[in-house]
């Protein structure tokens, strides 16, 4: 009988990353190697230990391999998958238009990069909403064909906690996300704060307690006042993750492009956030190495002897030159030759 591709996709992952949702427990386990705690993969067990102990909860949203592997070698808790990606990675003014589909593959990618921190896939837009079934499928596949530890979701209206509380009864971890949920802009009006009058603050706690009833295991905050976030972490016993939600959270979010200060697009621009810091100018320093990229091709300096690695005797040019000339392209043999001339003399190509 022929394997689903869901399921072919779903065992390789689990390969390549020995997923860190595979029971880590005292009930299925023998011998394990020693490892050190640095290298130990972080689950929800993990992070309910640091909440515990007071310690800070780091977590950086990525959508690649060499994003995900930064972030594995830097020790960052956990690696969220965003939709944002829509934004960031694929050029669009909002987070709707990507697809379950495409998730999956930032997803995997991100998963064979990082196998040491816990990895959440985010939900998109259209693939929950329209029944708790629904929401489970959507989540069933973001940890089967796309080798994440858990999925988040947006929002705290009745159908969304229903949602949540479904997956999570079906074996899922759970982040829920309040404040302001870019999926619903159509309602909000756009991107804006939350919690800035006395109702708006109050249907935050109300919505993040709603979601820990549900069974999430952590909730983000995203763009409420500090004080907000404040009572909402006291009042919550499950970890809080801020994003623009001041420094009184469990822990803090920041997407891997904003925070590396990557991109000076002015469409990155336009949707990067007032309340993100940059810890590096990494698009400058990659706009002046493809300036001195170009620089160098155009004055024909690259490649050089040291990047031309791959040789051929010069018994064999000479062969391959009467070659050339007996196939009537003797253009082509004396450009062999000249080549080889001006690699024995270490001559620039421009000369």
């Amino acid at each position: 009988m022929r394997r689903s591709l869901p399921l072919l996709l779903a065992r390789q992952v689990a390969r390549r990353r020995r997923l860190s949702n595979v029971p880590e427990s005292t009930v299925y386990g023998g011998p394990r190697p020693q490892e050190s705690s640095a290298a130990r993969r972080v689950t929800v067990t993990t992070l309910r230990g640091k909440h515990r102990r007071g310690e800070p909860i780091t977590v950086v949203t990525a959508y690649d391999y060499p994003s995900a592997v930064h972030v594995d070698s830097a020790g960052i808790d956990v690696c969220l998958v965003g939709d944002s990606a829509a934004m960031v990675v694929h050029g669009h003014d909002t987070t709707l238009p990507i697809t379950l589909d495409i998730m999956l593959e930032h997803c995997r990618a991100v998963a064979r990069g990082a196998p040491r921190p816990l990895l959440v896939g985010d939900l998109p837009f259209g693939c929950y909403e329209s029944s708790a079934a629904q929401a489970v499928d959507s989540a069933v596949r973001v940890l089967k064909e796309g080798g994440m530890d858990a999925i988040k979701l947006e929002g705290g209206a009745p159908s969304r906690i229903t949602a949540a509380k479904a997956i999570v009864e079906a074996g899922i971890a759970v982040m829920g996300h309040v404040g302001l949920t870019p999926q619903a802009i159509s309602v909000l009006g756009g991107f804006r704060p939350q919690g800035k009058t006395v109702d708006s603050a109050i249907k935050v706690v109300e919505t993040a307690l709603a979601l820990q009833e549900a069974g999430c295991f952590s909730v983000v905050l995203e763009c409420v006042p500090a004080p907000v976030a404040a009572a909402a972490t006291s009042a919550l016993k499950i970890p809080t993750i801020g994003i623009g939600a001041g420094p009184f959270c469990s822990g803090q979010v920041l997407v891997y492009h904003d925070l590396l200060g990557m991109l000076q697009h002015p469409h990155h621009a336009k949707v990067t956030p007032k309340f993100c810091k940059q810890f590096g100018n990494v698009g400058d320093v990659i706009n002046k190495a493809l300036s001195e990229y170009k620089q160098e091709v155009e004055a024909q300096a690259f490649p050089g002897p040291s990047h031309t690695p791959y040789k051929i005797t010069p018994t064999d040019v000479d062969g391959f030159a009467d070659a050339l000339q007996k196939m009537g392209l003797s253009e082509a043999a004396d450009a062999a030759a000249a080549a080889e001339n001006r690699e024995k003399g270490g001559e620039p190509k421009g000369e």
